[in-house]
């Protein structure tokens, strides 16, 4: 043997399947990285496509300029930090506990001449020797996922997707990619290498398990049975391992948070409606559009829906008597398919009944926000008749900013309307296309409008693709990442259990029964999992607050936080899940050992 160093490639063959879970971390981050940084890079090409096609020329200012250019960037970059802090825990993790099964080999080591920094050294070059396999595998499947998700996005979603690169190589997401993988690596393997190389020779080679602290009081069991403190006792009692464990489940929780404020934010973006329309004919005279017009082109080819708006602005009316005659209130009318929406998008406030609202009624929505005063039950006098809230809109979807300012507009049915003001004509009516439409469609429904009202065609203005891909893709990377958790909650705890392998042994011999040691490895996970929750939520909460209202709050002024208990909820049972399932493989394993082996177990 020339050098220590030769024994790496046979010290990673030897404990293949030891690290195993080490490598499925750096493939997942390599994976993720390539995969972000390519599907940005090909929305980036997809959108460079656009403006050229639109501008004639086109510069990489205009391109970050656009809403496309900023989204990718900011999302790219905000994965980027995530995946790389999600990745140096895992690996750390699964390092420390490798590196405890393997305290006998290091003991060796040094009992032959093997100074402490050539230990450290060596465990971040067998380290990086494992890139050699997880990276090209992360990378290839990074690429793969690419090609797609683009495949995806280009023939199930189209609309502005239709021309995003479908086999494109992204040579910033590649070198990414190799960064990360070797970044991770070093980063997470600079803990394990410092404690391997602490091991004392006479300590490591008697098989004790590295933890030479002299144990000055015995746990208390006054609090609990022996069996489950003991478990608690072996959770708490190594604090680097118990952090990077607490940092595994808290990360989870802290990463699924997170990710619920960009779906939120991605929602608040690119708003979808199943009211929005593709057409609008709009009149610039008020209710002047017959209702007619509205029949005639609800039988036209390319019509998947056909409803309208009437409006009267600034009428007298009062609240409650609470407020003076000469304030005024907006009324607008809406077809049932409109009303329907509401409820569909989820706009109205708890409490609200659209069930009211619908036909010939004295019942009416009004818009509100955090301001608002009035609420559901209050009546108003207008026209000389009485008209109650039946429900609240959570924002005023008239304003630019989503707030009332102190006005109130109120929403009823057709019917009521009518009867109201006497006005049966439309201010607007809006048309909904259907998705093999074509622009002679759409021509013969501008010629039937004639040049008296505004015509305008949205197509082009669609986002309901570009929100069913950022949301598809947030799902999609943060699925991995929870499994990737899971998968290394598992290992974690099945390495920390073997490192005591002989501990257990002696328990066994001195009459602990296989139901005790089963309790005593499931208290030692759900202290894991008990420290990692609490950590994830005092963690994960104020961060999901304070993303936003810098994503959402500060640019919509009407949304408000509201504690993600559905989210929450998800995810705590997620994690309590991964715990009982990290238990029971090693539980079972030392059950069916017998005594004598778990003694002897290296």
């Amino acid at each position: 043997m020339k050098s220590y160093l030769s024994l790496i490639p046979i010290s990673a063959k030897v404990h293949r399947r030891q690290n195993r879970m080490t490598l499925l971390c750096i493939v997942f981050a390599v994976f993720m990285v390539t995969a972000v940084f390519s599907m940005a890079e090909m929305g980036a090409r997809m959108e460079y496509t656009r403006l050229l096609g639109k501008h004639g020329k086109l510069s990489m200012t205009d391109l970050l300029g656009s809403y496309m250019g900023q989204s990718l960037l900011l999302v790219a970059c905000v994965l980027f930090l995530l995946i790389l802090i999600a990745g140096v825990l895992m690996i750390s993790s699964s390092m420390n506990s490798t590196v405890a099964q393997r305290i006998k080999f290091f003991g060796m080591m040094r009992c032959i001449g093997m100074s402490k920094q050539q230990i450290v050294h060596f465990v971040r070059l067998e380290a990086l020797n494992w890139c050699k396999t997880a990276v090209p595998i992360g990378l290839a499947l990074g690429v793969v996922t690419t090609w797609g998700l683009c495949a995806v996005l280009c023939f199930l979603v189209g609309e502005e997707f239709s021309n995003i690169p479908l086999f494109g190589i992204s040579i910033i997401g590649i070198v990414c990619g190799i960064l990360v993988g070797v970044i991770t690596v070093l980063l997470a393997a600079n803990a394990p290498a410092k404690r391997a190389s602490k091991v004392s020779p006479v300590a490591a080679v008697s098989g004790n398990v590295g933890n030479e602290k002299t144990i000055r009081h015995a746990a208390n069991t006054r609090f609990g049975r022996i069996e489950t403190i003991l478990g608690i006792n072996h959770a708490v009692s190594v604090k680097k391992n118990l952090i990077l464990m607490t940092g595994s489940f808290a990360l989870s929780i802290i990463l699924f948070l997170s990710f619920s404020v960009f779906v939120d934010f991605v929602a608040y973006l690119m708003p979808q409606s199943v009211a929005t329309s593709d057409i609008d004919i709009a009149s610039d005279d008020g209710n002047t559009i017959p209702h007619e017009l509205l029949v005639s082109i609800q039988g036209m080819d390319g019509v998947k829906e056909v409803y309208g708006r009437r409006s009267a602005f600034d009428l007298p009316a009062s609240i409650d008597k609470n407020v003076s005659p000469s304030d005024t209130v907006d009324l607008i009318s809406y077809d049932d398919f409109d009303l329907q929406s509401l409820k569909k998008d989820g706009d109205l406030k708890k409490g609200s009944d659209l069930s009211k609202v619908y036909g010939n009624s004295s019942f009416v929505l009004a818009t509100s926000d955090a301001d608002s005063t009035w609420k559901i039950g209050d009546t108003i006098q207008i026209q000389g008749e009485t008209l109650t809230i039946a429900g609240l809109l959570k924002n005023d979807p008239f304003s630019s900013d989503g707030l009332t300012n102190g006005k109130i507009t109120l929403i009823s049915s057709s019917d009521t309307f009518v009867r109201l003001t006497g006005e049966e004509n439309y201010s607007l009516v809006m048309v909904q296309t259907t998705s093999d439409a074509t622009d002679e469609d759409v021509q013969a429904i501008q010629t039937a409008a004639g040049e008296t009202f505004s015509f305008r065609d949205k197509r082009d203005e669609r986002t309901s693709g570009t929100y069913m891909a950022f949301v598809f893709c947030v799902y999609a990377f943060l699925t991995i990442i929870a499994l990737v958790t899971v998968l290394n909650i598992v290992n974690s705890i099945s390495m920390s259990v073997s490192a005591r392998m002989k501990q257990y042994g002696a328990m066994r011999a001195i009459g602990m029964d296989e139901r005790q040691v089963t309790k005593t490895i499931a208290a030692e996970a759900v202290t894991y999992a008990t420290l990692g929750c609490a950590t994830g939520c005092i963690i994960g909460l104020p961060l999901s607050k304070l993303l936003y209202d810098f994503l959402i709050a500060e640019h919509f002024p009407y949304a408000v936080w509201h504690f993600p208990l559905e989210s929450l909820l998800i995810i705590l049972l997620f994690v309590s899940f991964a715990a009982i399932v990290a238990f029971l493989a090693p539980s079972k394993r030392i059950r069916s050992m017998p005594i004598t082996a778990t003694i002897n177990e290296l």
